[in-house]
């Protein structure tokens, strides 16, 4: 009897083992449908929606991988075997339907029976430490106490909503972060964190789970029960894993839900990665690889931005004006890039706080440096090296940063083609300081110092020199959680002298130099997380020497000449308001009015009316003391952005904007050299007005791994300067004889293609435009080309780039640019003929013609050391190609009377490929 209770329990004991696994299998979804070749993050997405189950997953990891499967009410998890069969993903299933899609391993749901084992072994005899285990609960995160601790903020009070504001900061170098997205799910409320890390958000009083993201950052959050306004500083962890979703859930449709359109943000990182001549990473170089954004030759740094001249691009370090953005002659940016924070460029729909240039607004922010300890970073290539120096005065409250580079480049012109190179030599240097310093809780102060002097020898006869000086102070001020100032003054200066000593008798120097104050108040305020407000004044003071020549030898023929000086000053107010209609809605308004006033003491010309102004229409010459208004300009300018989301994934934007520009740059030559000079305002050169209509599509692939954009603009200018033939530019004191009102007209398509996450990274991008000038003034000396349009000297319709960035391993990546756009346009000489006295040149019209067209492909791989933490020094090499083809790509082709011939050549700068070797390194 007692063998039959034993059978029977046996049975029982079996029976409900298989209805236990019945009943499991039972609550398994069944998978019905046929797939073929069904991109897997699709397939995973369809699944959570048809099972409720949620899935989490890398989407850099099966951003290749399809799914050819048929299946016939099967359970969830034989599905997934057919269809991770033949890869290294494996699966897994929590209690709480959560399905975790994972590389090599899967992860464990639970803790197995024998985790507390003291031996740390498992009855299977594998060994396995607690660090490699991942609970459901957060997946592949860690809760920290910081994380979990309830913090109360604020005081209980009238109202059902209260205001949280705060700042974000690197908890290993204490410097701000920007960019970071704060928000909470529900409801969804949410924003991002500004150039000073500072946030601001309108919550519903109660109990918050507050998340914050950010590129490179680990994820965090706070746990927070909000009882009225408060503050909640937080400090961010870097994360120094290869970014997968992290990054995709930071940047989740940044360029889709942002209202902000014709706008591109690059930070130090990418800008490191892409290959540049002579090793030198150069922010200004990266900048040109950006839709829109050309230049006319090669080795200039001068940028045309849709259809603009180089004069109408403002440049920022850290709202310093740097009027020459480039070391010799534009081989090398102006800025060293170890001291760089971020790099924002603004093509369209440029905010109202900007003004005084038509075409852009490229604002490029300095690092705080580290408030918590010393560290540095350098680097020493063929040409360049460089250094840098932080760290803490008042551990977390003051900092400074000192960075300089330096060149020993005077070999490389003995390898360029012709002997003025061949004979000639270089150098340059540039030092950066920054001073961070937080008084208060309410109040910061930030000092901002910049020069950099350029020497540049050509053909042993004519010495260039000039130099950048730039200031800033800023005091930042916060009247409350929903309220803060900055107010900052600047100082720029700009100078050049070049000295002729080819012969006694011509031995001679020229100067020029201007120099720009202003003051700018600005202020921020966010009545909630929906609405902001920005408005602000400013003021700048212009005082130009536009050239002065004196003999530079006893001997020299020269007669001493100079120039008067030139006196402005420009006023302007701004306020804009940006407002979220509804979740898909959103619109900004601004209203910048600027005034300028033309001051004395000075000399100013009067012609005839009606008539061209020449020499012969002279009329008079009228004299004002200092301080008196020779002439006035003013006007508004408008700014308005609306965003409409047509899906979570699809955007649609528009944007309009008017601007006005008071000081043009006179330029024999179609790239910026530093032989330009600056021109204000006056009676004779009216201001520069132009207006832009930009429409705009966006759309994210593949879980916002994938960004593509489509932009299409419009622009009009008018009373920009263009040149009469044979016009002289310097030491001219009636410059405007020589000079044209002309206006233009600017059209074009922008596509750009952008993968920011995984091993393959990068962007494409191609641009379609045009851009057109016409001088129809009847008070210009000269019609050119009857009054008909021309292509303006940026006008190159096809503009085709490729970024590309493979990294093999956390240790070796590699990089790859290939550009190519048509030639610019040139005027031709066609035929001569003789007048009976000498042979005369008859010319094409204006800009007839095209140079070749240009192309170039660049190499660079990347080797980093090992990436122990516990080291003296992190270090990398970089080893690159520019131009690795060795195409001649004509930097200018001009033309020379010969034997009676008229003879064309083509010069090229970098007419063979250049390797170069950098060693970086950090501590």
């Amino acid at each position: 009897m007692a063998q039959f209770y034993r059978k029977l329990f046996l049975f029982f004991f079996l029976l409900s083992g298989v209805a236990t696994a019945v009943a499991q299998q039972k609550q398994e979804p069944l998978i019905t449908g046929t797939y073929n070749q069904v991109p897997l993050h699709q397939f995973l997405t369809e699944l959570e929606s048809k099972t409720g189950y949620r899935f989490y997953f890398d989407a850099t990891a099966v951003d290749s991988l399809t799914v050819e499967l048929q299946a016939a009410a099967q359970p969830l998890s034989q599905v997934l075997t057919q269809a991770l069969q033949g890869t290294d993903l494996k699966f897994a299933i929590s209690e709480r339907n959560q399905v975790f899609i994972t590389s090599g391993k899967a992860i464990l749901t639970q803790l197995p029976e024998d985790y507390f084992n003291t031996t740390g072994g498992s009855k299977n005899g594998t060994q396995q430490s607690a660090s490699e285990l991942y609970l459901a609960q957060e997946p592949a995160k860690k809760k920290t106490s910081s994380e979990v601790k309830l913090i109360e903020i604020g005081t209980p009070g009238a109202g059902d909503k209260a205001n949280l504001a705060g700042t974000l900061r690197d908890s290993k170098t204490g410097e701000p972060i920007i960019g970071a997205n704060i928000y909470i799910d529900s409801p969804t409320i949410g924003t991002a964190s500004d150039q000073y890390g500072y946030y601001s958000l309108t919550l519903p009083v109660g109990r918050h789970e507050l998340k914050i993201r950010g590129v490179g950052l680990k994820n965090a959050k706070r746990q927070i029960m909000l009882l009225g306004n408060g503050k909640l500083d937080i400090e961010m962890e870097e994360d120094v894993r290869s970014l997968k979703e992290v990054l995709v859930e930071a940047e989740k449709d940044r360029n889709v839900i942002g209202l902000q359109m014709g706008m591109e943000r690059l930070d130090i990182r990418t800008i490191k990665q892409v290959p540049t001549a002579f090793g030198e990473t150069d922010i200004l170089r990266v900048v040109l690889t950006l839709p829109g954004v050309k230049s006319v030759g090669e080795g200039t740094t001068g940028m045309n931005v849709r259809g603009g001249s180089t004069d109408q691009n403002l440049i920022l370090l850290n709202d310093a004006t740097i009027y020459n953005p480039s070391h010799l002659f534009g081989f090398f940016s102006a800025f060293n890039p170890d001291v760089l924070k971020s790099v924002e460029l603004y093509k369209s729909a440029i905010p109202a706080r900007y003004g005084g240039r038509l075409s852009s607004v490229l604002e490029v922010s300095t690092r705080e440096g580290n408030k918590k300890t010393f560290s540095g970073a350098g680097g020493i290539g063929l040409l360049t090296s460089r250094l840098t120096l932080e760290g803490p005065i008042i551990k977390d409250k003051t900092s400074i940063l000192v960075g300089g580079r330096t060149t020993y480049s005077d070999w490389i012109l003995k390898k360029l083609p012709g002997k003025s190179f061949k004979n000639s030599e270089a150098s340059f240097y540039d030092l950066n300081a920054h001073i961070s310093h937080e008084i208060n809780s309410k109040n910061n102060l930030y000092f901002t110092g910049y020069v950099s002097k350029d020497r540049f020898k050509l053909a042993a006869d004519t010495l260039y020199k000039y130099q950048n000086q730039n200031a800033s102070i800023k005091w930042k001020h916060n009247f409350h959680n929903q309220l803060y100032s900055v107010v900052t003054a600047t100082h720029s200066h700009y100078s050049y002298d070049i000295t002729n000593e080819e012969n006694e008798v011509n031995a001679s120097k020229l100067t020029f130099k201007t120099d720009q104050t202003s003051l700018l108040a600005d202020f921020n305020y966010f009545p909630n997380s929906n609405h902001t407000i920005d408005f602000g004044a400013s003021s700048i003071l212009y005082n130009v020497s536009p050239g002065s020549l004196t003999p530079n030898n006893p001997e020299s023929l020269i007669t001493p000449d100079k120039l008067q000086k030139e006196k402005g000053v420009e006023s302007a107010v701004y306020i804009s308001d940006k407002f979220d209609i509804n979740p898909r809605l959103s619109v900004s308004v601004g209203l910048r009015y600027s005034l300028f006033n033309a001051l004395g003491p000075r000399n100013v010309i009067t012609y005839a009316a009606g008539v061209p102004k020449t020499e012969n229409t002279m009329a008079d010459t009228v004299a004002y003391g200092s301080g008196k208004s020779i002439a006035t300009y003013h006007g508004p300018e408008y700014r308005l952005s609306a965003r409409y989301s047509l899906t979570d994934n699809t955007s649609l934007k528009l944007s309009f904007n008017r601007l006005r520009q008071y000081v043009h740059m006179l330029s024999n030559s179609a790239s910026m050299s530093p032989t330009d000079t600056w021109k204000l305002s006056d009676n004779n050169i009216k201001p520069q007005v132009g207006d832009q209509v930009a429409l705009g599509y966006y759309h994210n692939f593949r879980s916002n791994t994938i960004e593509f954009s489509a932009e299409g603009y419009y622009k009009w200018m008018k009373d920009f300067l263009d040149y009469r033939s044979g016009a002289s530019i310097l030491m001219n004191h009636h410059i405007e004889t020589d000079v044209a009102n002309a206006e233009g007209k600017a059209y074009g398509i922008e596509l750009m293609l952008k993968r920011s996450v995984g091993k393959l990274n990068g962007w494409m991008s191609y641009t379609y435009s045009r851009t057109l000038v016409r001088v129809n003034d009847p008070t210009t000396s000269e019609i050119i080309n009857k009054g008909n349009w021309y292509p303006g000297n940026s006008d190159k319709p096809h503009d085709f780039t490729l970024i590309s960035n493979y990294r093999f391993s956390q240790r070796f990546s590699s990089s790859l640019n290939f550009t190519y756009n048509t030639g610019r346009p040139i005027t031709l000489p066609l035929a001569k003929y003789h007048d009976g006295t000498n042979y005369r040149i008859i010319y094409s019209d204006r800009n007839a013609y095209r140079i070749p067209d240009y192309y170039r492909v660049d190499f660079a791989l990347n080797i980093e050391g090992n990436h122990k933490i516990q080291k003296l020094a992190h270090s990398s090499w970089t080893v690159a190609v520019y131009n690795l083809t060795g195409r001649k790509n004509p930097y200018s082709v001009y033309f020379k009377s010969e034997g009676g011939k008229i003879k064309g050549y083509k010069m090229s700068v970098f007419g063979q490929p250049i390797p170069t070797v950098t060693y970086n390194f950090k501590f």
